[in-house]
């Protein structure tokens, strides 16, 4: 399979699924089948899955979550995979396919209003809106929307504390608010609503979408976005950006960032080098070599 043609593709939806469980060995196996590669959450909440492979390949496990009653309406966003976007395949049983720990929480039942990316424009120009990113701090710090919020949070179990604690000044505001791909906007908005905020809206689609839909001269996202994958950013039309991930910390590092004196490929950077220990930065530099001669073993065998 030649990586170079692979797509990717991300989907969820919150549907009571009461069954779920018995449905993890054949997406499994399904997957396998098909060499794609990824993660999918399932929980009785619903699905939540990002997968890449070759296009053939991904439709043909697409086509089988969508045979599954709860899922015949699924919907999917694509993009371009940039290589070989994921390591393995996992399919996991979870309590939540997006972990905000609050129980009662009903995105199948009530959400904020969906806006496309005109529409969300137009609403960030109201000055009685309230900007939220309802991502982690590390994500928001890459890229943003102009005069967004952050509730500086470092997972997503933290933003109901930020809601409760800011409820009094967000229940007579617009809210707008955004993720990656929509889904911790469902749970987010959801929230929001069900603790009395009435004028709640979200970006539908996500980010991204709004990344493949406007051109960066008519685009008010500032930065890149950070993805939970292989590629770790991207910019507008859902190309490649500048960001890597340290192999040490797992942090997002900018070109900045690796220009700076704290910072060894593979082995440290600005945001963890004041926490490397001796024995951490040998460990990380044998791993360095190793992966260094597994490559050229692989190049000898290919020649």
């Amino acid at each position: 399979m030649n990586s170079n043609n692979n797509i990717f593709t991300s989907f969820y939806k919150f549907s009571p699924w009461s069954d779920y469980r018995s449905y993890k060995e054949i997406i499994q196996k399904t997957c396998e089948k098909n060499k794609v590669l990824g993660t999918i959450l399932i929980a009785s909440e619903g699905i939540n899955g990002s997968i890449s492979g070759s296009k053939i390949n991904v439709e043909n496990v697409l086509i089988f979550l969508k045979s599954i009653e709860n899922f015949t309406d699924l919907e999917f966003k694509y993009s371009k995979a940039f290589g070989k976007t994921f390591r393995k395949m996992r399919v996991r049983l979870k309590k939540e396919i997006v972990t905000m720990g609050k129980d009662g929480i009903n995105p199948y039942q009530r959400t904020g209003k969906h806006l496309k990316p005109d529409a969300w424009d137009k609403l960030l120009n109201d000055k009685d809106v309230i900007i939220v990113d309802t991502r982690n701090v590390y994500e928001h710090s890459m890229g943003s929307f102009v005069g967004a919020r952050s509730p500086d949070t470092n997972s997503f179990r933290d933003f109901p504390e930020w809601v409760d604690k800011n409820l009094k000044e967000l229940k007579n505001k617009k809210i707008a608010m955004y993720c990656t791909g929509g889904i911790r906007c469902e749970k987010a908005t959801s929230y929001l609503m069900g603790m009395g905020c009435q004028s709640v809206y979200q970006l539908h689609g996500g980010i991204l979408k709004y990344l493949e839909s406007k051109s960066k001269e008519d685009s008010k996202w500032i930065g890149e976005c950070f993805v939970f994958d292989n590629r770790v950013s991207l910019d507008h039309g859902l190309e490649k950006g500048n960001h890597e991930v340290c192999h040490a910390c797992r942090m997002p590092i900018s070109k900045e960032d690796r220009f700076s004196e704290f910072y060894i490929s593979e082995i440290s950077c600005p945001h963890c080098h004041n926490s490397q220990t001796l024995k951490s930065m040998k460990r990380f530099a044998e791993r360095k070599l190793q992966r260094k001669l597994k490559k050229e073993r692989e190049d000898i065998a290919q020649r």
